[in-house]
């Protein structure tokens, strides 16, 4: 049953598990790295509630990671249908799993640099610009991850 449930309809399966690795792995990162800034960031505005603003901004970092995934979820979901040879959902497959992975240690790493550069904030807010610049860095790695997701979905 199952060969022949592959066989028939394994392009749209593996295109499934590409969107659910796309958006579920680099949405759990982005949760918990904005979590973590999150909690961080109430340890200052608790004190100094006029830091929101600026606490905000290195909280929301990590979350892109999460929109990185959910877009390329989007365009594989876009391009999906039942007769979606085994090997474009293959590849659609492995475009999901390169952001959701990438999606998911990026945005827990940027999350605990947005932590550290919250305690920049709270500490001398005259240098809160170098902790965002430290977290903008680990971004990087997501940008290429969601390039090359990318370039593989409309490779397929």
């Amino acid at each position: 049953m199952l060969n022949g449930l592959m066989g028939e309809y394994g392009g749209l399966i593996l295109g499934s598990i590409g969107i659910f690795f796309a958006v579920a792995l680099s949405g759990a990162g982005s949760a918990k790295g904005v979590g973590m800034a999150g909690e961080a960031a109430a340890g200052v505005v608790i004190d100094e509630p006029e830091k929101f603003g600026k606490s905000l901004v290195l909280q929301l970092l990590p979350g892109t990671q999460g929109l990185y995934g959910f877009v390329i979820g989007l365009f594989i979901l876009f391009r999906l249908s039942a007769d979606t040879p085994i090997n474009t959902g293959f590849m659609y497959m492995a475009s999901g799993a390169v952001i959701g992975l990438a999606g998911l240690i990026s945005a827990i790493a940027q999350g605990k640099v947005s932590v550290a550069g919250i305690n920049i904030l709270a500490k001398n807010e005259e240098q809160q610009a170098k902790g965002i610049i430290f977290a903008v860095m680990v971004e990087l790695y997501a940008i290429l991850a969601f390039a090359i997701s990318f370039f593989i979905l409309f490779r397929a």
